[in-house]
């Protein structure tokens, strides 16, 4: 147990909460927008399976990870519109058509990957040097851009005309429509720059973090991002946070295999160390949704009246 507490170990784990979050803050500031719009945004984790999987073939087959992730943002801003065309064109319950791209984005790039590169379970590897790259071989340039984009989108939400508008239409679309705000087309505007958002934390985790896309790589982190934006009461800053904290307890959880034993002397059981990001969420969500209020329109379909 010692070796939790000397430096070089709380280094790493500095590092690699760090790392670990920089998926979370992409995915959850992407759903800020969504939200604060006044739509459920479930979809998370599909959109960010959508941004991870194009991110990787396409970085293996031009070998270049900046194209790759520009098309990685493009791939969850096209699935982010057709949620959106769901669910306020046809006003599809929000929660269900979530899930429904979700469960869609585990099976079809399964599908794809088995047609281009005859396995189903993941992609080709990608070579070191053309994955994104490294600062000092600890942070990510994709993690410098999710702490950059924190306080542009904080000034984005309070500080300009937009933001104003795009909290109206979450607060009280009506009232927002009848001061000439166009309700409808704010409230695509704001999935799809979820779905790019989102999209983002996606392409890091296969050309960033990792070096491939594997089957359902997100591993419920979509969920972890909604959850660290509703503990967060949906405000940038805190989601910084929220999801910092959730980025320790999985790296937390990482450090603590093969280090942490029982009192027998034999090692815990990883299947329960790899537990503790997700038990976790549930407690924090069961102790804190009751303490957030969503934007008083978040989940209700909009007309605008003729």
């Amino acid at each position: 147990m010692s070796e939790l507490f000397t430096p070089t170990f709380l280094l790493i784990l500095l590092f690699s909460t760090i790392r670990t979050a920089t998926p979370l803050i992409f995915a959850a500031l992407g759903g800020l927008f969504s939200e604060r719009a006044g739509v459920i945004n479930i979809a998370l984790e599909g959109l960010m399976l959508a941004g991870a999987f194009t991110a990787a073939v396409v970085t293996y087959e031009l070998q270049n990870p900046y194209i790759g992730f520009l098309c990685g943002l493009l791939a969850g801003a096209a699935l982010a519109l057709v949620y959106a065309v769901a669910v306020i064109k046809f006003e599809a319950d929000q929660v269900v058509t979530g899930f429904a791209v979700s469960l869609l984005m585990i099976g079809l790039p399964a599908v794809i990957s088995a047609a281009i590169y005859d396995s189903a379970g993941s992609t080709e590897q990608i070579a070191k040097e053309f994955l994104l790259p490294d600062i000092d071989n600890r942070l990510n340039i994709a993690s410098i851009l999710a702490f950059i984009l924190v306080p542009i989108v904080w000034y984005v939400i309070y500080k300009t005309p937009f933001g104003l508008r795009l909290r109206a239409a979450g607060e009280n679309p009506a009232a927002a429509d009848a001061a000439g705000v166009n309700v409808i087309r704010l409230r695509y505007l704001a999935v799809v720059l979820s779905g790019v958002l989102a999209a983002a934390g996606g392409a890091y985790l296969s050309i960033g973090q990792s070096s491939l896309f594997t089957k359902a790589m997100t591993a419920g982190r979509g969920y972890i991002a909604l959850a660290a934006l509703i503990l967060a009461k949906w405000r940038p800053v805190p989601v910084l946070f929220a999801c910092l904290f959730f980025g320790f307890t999985e790296a937390l959880a990482i450090q603590m295999q093969g280090v942490v034993k029982l009192p027998s002397g034999e090692d815990i059981p990883v299947q329960f160390i790899q537990m503790i990001p997700y038990v976790l969420t549930i407690i924090v969500l069961a102790g804190f949704i009751g303490l957030s209020r969503a934007p008083k329109a978040l989940g209700i379909p909009y007309k605008k009246e003729s």
